[in-house]
């Protein structure tokens, strides 16, 4: 119960929209429904493991600015592989009908390599995060515009899509995603990932300080090029889930989903200043975040407003975060 208070004491800013929510709940109808909670679950588990795979960017004080193309191009990918056979729209009508299993590999398998780019150049050639993702999320989405030639993408495999969207059936009226699984599955990979293995302790003392670390005996440019690919893997699987999720996909999927995952992160806890955060509190942010979104919709708030929200909720909390650490110092 005292790690609780203390770290909603902690985070203003969660307990600010968790305040807000409660309160349109009890003000509008519909909104404390399983329906709502059902859909905040769906919704929720594809951006947890975006933010999953910026959070390690963010705690050894970088940031991947890609992350959203990347998810926009693994579902592109995953669509076009994907099409039935006796689809007329097939965007590829040479590429046989393939397993979807074989398509997630081919997909990790690319989200892996681009990873790998961005870690390469930050790691070896020093050239600031920001920049190197910024550089690459132009490429990646080059490269989606060539290879869908800006066409929307659909006509799915029924068996893909409905293993992804599907929900097991639990009290009356409520459906447990899927997806729910996969957020956990990954959730506990990430957490003992970051809490039990070299790796981890690796990634948080370069966090801390890179030079330190470096002297200390830890590989820092080894380390930098696993967390981008690791988060390049991420984004590849999110992206793959995404495309069933929403039943097609485009050149423009993705957008902004990398601004939606650093605000998760900053609003669960991850430090821009490097070294701190943790995986229940990204989780955390991103259910906050997610909610936020919820209760725009039921105050029927135009939704190109979320850009401005998530503008200003990633400006708050990284100014909180700032203060506190200034206050620590």
């Amino acid at each position: 119960m005292a790690k609780v208070l203390n770290y909603l004491k902690g985070n203003p800013i969660v307990v600010m929209l968790v305040i807000v929510s409660l309160f349109v709940g009890f003000t509008t109808n519909n909104f404390f429904s399983w329906g709502t909670l059902s859909n905040l679950i769906s919704n929720t588990a594809i951006r947890f493991l975006i933010a999953l795979g910026v959070s390690g960017c963010l705690i050894t004080k970088g940031t991947d600015l890609s992350a959203g193309r990347q998810v926009g191009l693994a579902a592109c990918l995953a669509g076009i592989l994907i099409q039935r056979a006796d689809y007329s729209g097939r965007l590829y009508p040479a590429i046989p009908e393939m397993n979807m299993w074989i398509i997630l590999l081919i997909v990790i398998v690319i989200g892996a390599f681009i990873g790998s780019i961005n870690g390469l150049i930050i790691s070896r050639l020093k050239v600031p995060p920001f920049i190197t993702t910024l550089g690459i999320q132009t490429i990646v989405y080059g490269l989606c515009l060539v290879l869908t030639d800006a066409q929307p993408i659909g006509g799915f495999q029924k068996i893909y899509t409905e293993l992804i969207t599907g929900r097991i059936g639990t009290v009356k009226g409520f459906h447990l995603p899927y997806l729910f699984f996969v957020a956990v599955v990954f959730g506990g990979f990430f957490y003992f990932l970051y809490n039990k293995t070299r790796h981890g302790k690796y990634m948080y003392a370069i966090g801390g300080n890179e030079i330190a670390a470096e002297v200390s005996g830890v590989n820092t440019k080894k380390s930098l090029l696993l967390i981008y690919i690791t988060a390049g893997i991420m984004y590849a699987i999110a992206g793959w889930l995404l495309a069933a999720k929403s039943g097609g996909a485009s050149a423009n999927m993705g957008m902004g989903y990398e601004l939606e995952a650093i605000a998760g992160c900053t609003i669960g806890g991850v430090s821009t200043t490097g070294g701190i955060g943790t995986v229940p509190g990204v989780l955390v942010g991103v259910l906050v975040f997610e909610l936020l979104k919820i209760v725009l919709q039921f105050l029927g708030v135009n939704p190109y407003y979320n850009y401005i929200v998530q503008g200003i909720v990633i400006v708050i909390a990284v100014a909180l975060d700032i203060r506190k650490n200034i206050k620590k110092k």
